[in-house]
């Protein structure tokens, strides 16, 4: 069985391969913008230079697709914030040319990474969703919004009747320890030292913090078990346990200090205009906006059952940020404060910038 993999390099794309390789059944062709080293995981892997982004992407990514039975797409985007378009155009848009691709192709299966962040706010707080509930998103997160209309393209092709079978991984937030460096440089500034991190004494958060979080290598094998089995439709993934701003607080041996979410939103725009860290206000909309996840069909369909709860994953990951933990793939967006300079001088400041 051929299956190619979209995105293979990154954060889920490593643990993906990873997975993968365990099955001698299963041969692996794995698609990035830049190679990586050919080490483990990436060396169970045949690679193919693409950006799925670029003209002809479709042309060439179909030519790669004969004798494939299914694609799992990891593509997705997460900087420039600033840049709505462009994190469009990655995440969406490769998602369109792989469905045209698979289309052109006859693929019988597209395995598509989506989100908790594509379901609407739950009707009570802090209750778990399955996965019938509504992917109207949080609106004023850019990156629930893309997923969101990933999910309408998917609907889309779903409605058509006459195209591959398509399958929705909608897991919480993805850790793991080699993912550090990357949320790091992802959310802080590059002058932000990650020893910084042991200085970090009072954390200043709104009460009722519930986030779904997911370790990587229980992702990798619920997608493995989607593609081995050929399961469609959705499925929730999550640890049992979630995220919340108690656990964080002790995680970071920080005392927890209760702000009003709405001061803590101002908070963080403030200091995203002024560039003083990197995440726009959306994301703490989108964490304290989005449900938990209900996880019984991944349970009775995949024999899925997570391995880490959520005081695992997250102490690992802040291990990981302390040590400045990261895989072996290829850094497109190298944390410097050279680097950081040059952005400024390009792109000036955030306020001044016309919005796509």
């Amino acid at each position: 069985m051929r299956v190619l993999v979209t995105g293979a390099s990154g954060n889920i794309g490593s643990a993906v391969l990873a997975d993968l390789a365990r099955h001698p059944d299963i041969r692996v062709t794995a698609v990035a913008r830049r190679l990586p080293d050919r080490v483990p995981p990436f060396d169970s892997a045949d690679w193919v230079p693409l950006d799925l982004t670029a003209t002809g992407a479709v042309d060439e990514l179909t030519a790669r697709l004969q004798g494939v039975s299914a694609i799992v797409n990891l593509v997705w985007g997460f900087q420039p914030m600033s840049d709505e378009k462009r994190l469009a155009d990655v995440g969406v848009g490769s998602l369109r040319t792989v469905l045209a691709a698979a289309q052109r192709a006859g693929v019988g299966h597209v395995v598509q990474f989506s989100s908790v962040g594509a379901y609407a706010p739950p009707s009570v707080p802090g209750a778990a969703v399955d996965e019938n509930w509504p992917t109207t998103g949080v609106p004023s997160s850019e990156y629930s919004r893309h997923k969101v209309a990933a999910e309408e393209l998917m609907d889309e092709h779903d409605g058509r009747g006459d195209g591959p079978l398509l399958t929705r991984i909608r897991p919480g937030l993805v850790m793991q320890r080699s993912a550090a460096s990357a949320l790091l440089r992802y959310g802080a500034p590059a002058w932000f030292p990650r020893w910084a991190l042991d200085l970090l004494f009072v954390l200043p958060l709104a009460p009722g913090l519930q986030v779904p979080v997911v370790y990587a290598r229980d992702v990798a094998a619920a997608v493995s078990q989607v593609v081995l089995r050929g399961a469609g439709g959705a499925f929730n993934l999550a640890a049992p346990t979630p995220l919340t701003d108690e656990l964080l607080a002790s995680a970071l041996h920080a005392a927890r200090i209760p702000v009003p979410l709405p001061a803590l939103r101002a908070l963080v725009d403030v200091s995203y205009r002024l560039r003083l860290q990197r995440v726009e206000p959306g994301w703490l909309d989108l964490a304290y906006g989005a449900p938990l996840l209900d996880t019984s069909r991944a349970a009775q369909e995949l024999d899925w059952a997570p391995t880490r709860d959520a005081d695992q994953i997250l102490r690992e990951l802040i291990s990981g940020l302390r040590d400045g933990a990261s895989g072996p793939s290829p850094v497109l967006r190298p944390r410097t404060v050279a680097g950081e300079l040059r952005d400024r001088q390009r792109s000036g400041a955030i306020t001044r910038r016309r919005e796509s």
